[in-house]
């Protein structure tokens, strides 16, 4: 675990929901190991805010992009090199405004990249401006009389959309957090995991300890995820929705993988000169 750790210097808050977080995946990568996928194969893609620090934090590879895009990186770094893991970091700012319309079709192609929301609900590396899961009525920076729009539901949204695993976790429960993260990289699809975790000048542990309660039962049909991601409380965490169909790279490619069965420079050649020498 201790060697997941870089050395640069952590500069979240005291008390930042990130450091779970960040326990929680520094505790899954031996798991995945364990279960087959070693640490080379997992790259980690981050945005811009305060869940993008954690790309400093942690020592594997990856690639930060632009505020909002880093699921296009992600996308792209699968599509060419399909037998790698792709864990995508976002905040719900930089995944949900900015980033709303590749996370949504990353979702539809049923890409196979593990999408972590570290849901905050506010912009709080830009001193707090409300998010597009603040609750109506949050007082903030941008917002002192109260936010006048309604949050978007991104465990029914991501469902809609097409992810084919959709769970909810608490930064305060790193156990429980760990087990969803390692079901989410081995799952082979989207999978989108939600994690409620306060950004501490905004919001306190105590407004999410006292109201986490854990789902009964996964849902076990496409109709009862709807229902459970609709009416469950919105700080009810577990495993919504988990189906299976064919993920995008498979469906473009096949077995095929344009790295490691890519032709050498000699063949290439060799099948340009045939065809010029045709025409």
């Amino acid at each position: 675990m201790e060697n997941l750790k870089s050395n640069a210097e952590i500069t979240w808050c005291p008390g930042c929901g990130n450091f779970g977080i960040f326990t929680a995946i520094r505790n899954a990568v031996p798991i995945l190991e364990e279960k087959g996928i070693s640490r080379e194969r997992i790259i980690m893609t981050a945005g811009i805010g305060c869940h993008a620090k954690i790309f400093d934090y942690l020592n594997l590879s990856g690639f930060y992009g632009l505020h909002g895009r880093n699921t296009s990186n992600s996308e792209g770094i699968k599509i060419a090199n399909p037998d790698l893991k792709i864990i995508n970091f976002s905040g719900d700012a930089n995944g949900l405004a900015e980033g709303l319309a590749h996370t949504m079709f990353a979702a539809k192609r049923n890409q196979d990249i593990t999408f972590i929301l570290h849901n905050n609900s506010v912009y709080a590396l830009t001193t707090g401006q409300f998010s597009p899961l603040a609750e109506k009525g949050w007082k903030g920076p941008s917002t002192p009389r109260g936010s006048y729009e309604e949050p978007f539901n991104p465990m029914s949204l991501m469902i809609e959309a097409g992810a084919t695993f959709v769970a909810r976790g608490f930064a305060g429960d790193t156990k429980h957090l760990t087990d969803l993260i390692v079901q989410g990289v081995e799952h082979e699809g989207f999978a989108f995991i939600e994690i409620l975790q306060p950004a501490v000048p905004y919001h306190k542990w105590e407004e999410y300890r006292d109201r986490v309660q854990y789902l009964e039962k996964e849902p076990e049909t496409y109709c009862e995820s709807i229902k459970a991601a609709k009416e469950k409380h919105k700080f009810t965490i577990g495993v919504f929705y988990r189906t299976t169909r064919p993920v995008y790279c498979k469906e473009l490619y096949g077995d095929y993988n344009p790295i490691t069965k890519s032709l050498s420079k000699e063949v290439r050649m060799e099948r340009i000169r045939k065809i010029l020498e045709s025409k």
